[in-house]
């Protein structure tokens, strides 16, 4: 955002920022903002126009330094030139910039804004109008947001900044709860994920132990008094987005979705509906964030959907089944009885997520060598007639044919693993390879929560293609316990 701002560009430039509820957008537009002497509106909801318009006087009155009442009846044009022009002028060496928050509220009553946006832009690079300035819009409405920019829409082709904030990963997440204990941050990730504007919510110090944990979640995510209570979260996660029609049929996809439903015709089944009549819901879902679909690089028709809130996931598979314990203020016991489904449902996936997660961005980019995708995938195996999940798998896929540079497994069970594990991967590398695929500088990686056994060990450091992580590894960012030979 810095460099956007800072560009020598001397017309108008536009920029689109968006990202999940709690992920920190406003706070770090609030800060660009000051930094750069520009000035931060944020549109707010249910929010009539003229009172929106008199707001934006107002708050460009209180910048400019000049009575609010001398621009009280203007209209969105002149209002957003106004402010484009005195903000252009503050910045110093640099433009200053103009940050409207929220936008897809004002854009509920004045859809008209981003074609208007479109036209001052329009006329700045013809040389009339605004001289010149920065702009920046906002929002957690992704259906809105992602469309702003999308085929024959006003700003399309008009953008110099598409930013798309994202979570923090485990990792920083430790940080930013001041969490020093590997297994106690993966519990916490796994139930809120990494949007840092959930650590201001909890009226309860971070667990710092394990045990801790047993403590911590009755007394936030399953508390019903607690703004960090799941259902409360969930509500607002899924009615922040204007497109989001919140249908019974919609909730239903997405708890099929947390219970494990990754297909259309998997969530049909759980639901006894047709899967042709629910492409649009869950394309709808898509769009609007609340689902991610993704295909499996290795069998292109198998798609795979999944939450993308880890709180929504841990209200429809931990909460919603134990409502009338917490409703009752028997939150202890509604975890007690939750946590095997916890451990199952929620903390293996998610740990195989993060393992993900570190090869993608923070792994020794050599031990991903040439691969553009980590992924999971399943393979078959022909003569065993069964099919075999791949927790972690980095390919190159060309012409259909993947030259595959990491297979791995990630396990959150209570046991160290073992030689069977890698004897695993070896048969895994062997089915890709009577696949077709190129496997021959494949690295195998187990990743475990609970450590690996002295001959597993032993085996990974000697023969120098095993990559072994355990959670102080992943979490803690120490080093890997074993890594391949000309890596790392």
């Amino acid at each position: 955002m810095t460099q956007f701002i800072q560009h020598p560009d001397p017309h108008l430039r536009l920029g689109v920022v968006s990202g999940r509820r709690r992920v920190g957008k406003s706070f770090l537009l609030r800060a660009l903002a000051e930094t750069a002497g520009g000035l931060y509106v944020s549109a707010v909801a249910e929010e009539g126009v003229v009172a929106a318009r008199r707001r934006l006087a107002a708050e460009i009155a209180r910048y400019a330094g000049v009575p609010g009442e001398l621009i009280t009846d203007a209209g969105w044009e002149s209002l957003l030139a106004t402010a484009i022009e005195l903000t252009s002028g503050r910045g110093g060496k640099a433009p200053g910039v103009l940050v409207i928050d929220e936008l897809p509220y004002w854009m509920a009553h004045s859809p008209e804004l981003p074609g208007l946006l479109q036209l001052l832009y329009d006329q700045s690079q013809a040389g009339q109008g605004v001289p010149g300035g920065r702009v920046i819009v906002c929002g957690s409405a992704m259906s809105v947001m992602n469309e702003l920019l999308s085929g024959t829409k006003a700003l399309r082709g008009r953008a110099a900044l598409d930013l798309r904030l994202q979570p923090f990963d485990v990792r920083t997440t430790a940080r930013h709860w001041g969490i020093d204990d590997p297994a106690t941050a993966l519990r916490v990730h796994a139930i809120l994920g990494g949007s840092p504007g959930y650590r201001n919510l909890a009226n309860v110090p971070p667990p710092r132990t394990v045990a801790d944990v047993d403590d911590w979640v009755p007394g936030t995510v399953l508390d019903p008094r607690q703004a960090l209570f799941s259902g409360s979260e969930a509500e607002y996660l899924l009615r922040e987005d204007p497109k989001f029609t919140g249908s019974a049929l919609h909730y239903a996809i997405i708890n099929a979705v947390a219970n494990g439903a990754t297909s259309p015709a998997k969530i049909g089944g759980l639901l006894e509906q047709p899967r042709t009549s629910l492409t649009r819901p869950i394309d709808g879902l898509v769009s609007a964030g609340y689902l991610r679909y993704d295909t499996d690089p290795l069998w292109e028709r198998r798609p795979v959907i999944t939450v993308v809130d880890p709180i929504v996931r841990f209200h429809n598979l931990i909460t919603v089944p134990q409502r009338d314990l917490v409703d009752t203020g028997q939150a202890a016991e509604a975890w007690r009885r939750s946590r095997p489904a916890f451990v199952a449902g929620i903390l293996g996936p998610h740990f195989e997520l993060c393992a993900r997660e570190w090869l993608r961005g923070q792994a020794d980019p050599a031990l991903r060598g040439n691969a553009g995708m980590v992924t999971a995938t399943v393979v078959n195996d022909r003569k065993g007639q069964a099919k075999h999940e791949i927790d972690v798998v980095a390919l190159d896929k060309r012409a259909g044919r993947a030259v595959i540079s990491v297979i791995g497994e990630a396990k959150a069970t209570v046991t160290r693993r073992t030689m069977a594990d890698l004897q695993r991967l070896e048969r895994l590398k062997e089915l890709l390879a009577e696949h077709g695929h190129d496997t021959g500088s494949a690295v195998l990686a187990l990743f475990s929560t609970e450590g690996f056994q002295p001959d597993l060990l032993d085996a990974a450091r000697r023969r120098g293609d095993v990559l072994l992580m355990d959670l102080p590894s992943l979490v803690g960012g120490q080093e890997p316990v074993a890594v391949p030979r000309n890596f790392g």
